[in-house]
């Protein structure tokens, strides 16, 4: 059976300051929607027009959604596949082929199944399913 082409769906940059971050990207041109104070210093969504969410996120918030995230500033690379069931396929493929995995396949707080792994150079790079709101929940823990 052939494994299905997984779709570009979303870039993470994690940031070391949120505010200057979304001062840049707004003056840059993009529309940074206001968000809840809650989730403000941690994370914001970009709307790019392109149909790939970019996400900006902070150190403290990207381990929360990868275990495995080694700190500091950065980005994830996030491909969306078709199903739940197929980022564990995806997931397991790369295992097998010798890749390290940073985030085992979960059911995330979002409502979607996500896992994320480590290319060559190191880079993080995320597996997703599309989002199911029924099994979304209110955050991290």
């Amino acid at each position: 059976m052939e494994r299905e082409r997984p779709v570009l769906d979303q870039l993470n940059l994690v940031v070391s300051d949120m505010e200057a971050t979304v001062a840049f990207y707004r003056v840059l041109g993009l529309e940074i929607p206001d968000t809840l104070p809650v989730w403000a210093p941690d994370h914001r969504n970009a709307e790019t027009g392109s149909g790939i969410d970019l996400d900006f996120d902070s150190a403290g918030f990207a381990a929360k959604w990868d275990r495995g995230w080694p700190g500091g500033s950065g980005s994830v690379l996030g491909f969306r596949v078709s199903s739940r069931e197929a980022v564990d396929a995806t997931f397991a493929a790369l295992m097998e082929a010798g890749y390290p995995a940073s985030q085992a396949p979960y059911d995330a707080f979002w409502g979607a199944r996500y896992a994320v792994v480590v290319d060559p150079d190191g880079r993080h790079v995320g597996i997703m399913s599309p989002r199911d709101p029924a099994l979304a929940t209110t955050g991290p823990a």
